[in-house]
């Protein structure tokens, strides 16, 4: 009987899936502009000025999204931290707030460029920093917001400036629904499923970190496994992937790399699949970033 009621549903899911896959509605090209530049370690004013600068050039190219890198506003400074080579306490001088008026300013901005906005910043909350990224539409609403949720370091109890996301969810565009990876979580062919089987319609990705090839086949294999166009910006890579194919890439520091995506029409979301897809990668998560943390602790410590 069991059975019988499982063929069911799965028939039953066959039945839906291809009634919704006749009302699909036709794919959207967007127009998209990936940064790079390097950002100053603890800068945040004089980051926040050259972001914006860059968002502007990417609005006169006539995009409307423009992704910028993990952790452009304060300058990606967890490393520093972690190899001692700058105090922890550092942090409290560049992580903000979703509500602070950085954040704010580049709301203004992208309502007045007309223009969807991704970047990464150090988001303070409470006592705790999290390597974040938002997204701001072009009206200067925040759709939505993510937190890395896999880190290449490893990870402490004791790194309130670092620490990990708990849960990864699409959210609404108006460009279409959108997951968020952060850099190192790329890597992660489960994490990248999560968002998409909350109905990502496309993912993106800022990033700092691995300029390789190899990179660059991780985030062509996170568009091919769930068949969705990504918008990586990385500090001397930028890629743009769409129809499973990488059409834009450039390795440069400065400048911005402009392309197009194709937007699947809607696509349903599956809590049940993606809670359990989500809870697979939490228990590899809880062992692989103890052994991270401490390959990387018996090299370096934080500064205190």
């Amino acid at each position: 009987m069991a059975r019988l009621s499982l063929i069911a549903l799965v028939w039953g899911s066959v039945l839906i899936g291809d009634l919704w896959a006749e009302d699909e509605p036709e794919p959207r090209k967007v127009k998209v502009a990936a940064i790079s530049f390097v950002p100053k370690k603890f800068d945040l004013a004089g980051n926040a000025q050259l972001l914006a600068q860059a968002f502007r050039d990417a609005a006169r190219a006539g995009a409307e999204l423009a992704v910028a890198p993990e952790g452009v506003l304060e300058g990606y400074v967890v490393n520093e931290i972690i190899s001692g080579t700058a105090r922890a306490e550092r942090m409290r001088d560049v992580a903000i707030a979703i509500d602070d008026p950085v954040i704010e300013r580049l709301r203004r901005l992208a309502g007045e460029l007309q223009m969807c906005l991704v970047f990464g910043f150090a988001e303070r909350i409470g006592s705790d920093v999290f390597n974040s990224a938002v997204f701001i539409d072009h009206t200067g609403k925040i759709c939505g917001k993510y937190h890395k949720m896999q880190l290449a370091e490893g990870y402490s109890p004791t790194w309130w400036f670092n620490r990990l996301g708990t849960t990864s969810r699409a959210f609404d565009t108006p460009l279409g629904r959108c997951g968020v990876l952060i850099c190192n979580d790329r890597w992660n062919a489960d994490l990248a499923r999560i968002p998409v089987l909350d109905g990502a319609q496309f993912l993106v990705i800022p990033s700092y970190g691995s300029r390789s090839k190899e990179q660059d086949e991780a985030v062509l294999s996170r568009a091919r496994e769930n068949n969705v166009p990504i918008v990586e910006a990385n500090v001397g890579v930028s890629l743009v992937v769409s129809g499973n194919q990488i059409t834009q890439v450039d390795r440069q520091e400065v400048g911005i790399t402009i392309g197009e995506i194709l937007v699947p029409g809607t696509r349903p979301s599956d809590p049940i699949a993606r809670e359990v897809a989500e809870q697979q990668f939490l228990r590899w998560r809880s062992t692989e970033m103890d052994l991270r943390f401490a390959k990387r602790a018996s090299k370096t410590q934080p500064a205190k």
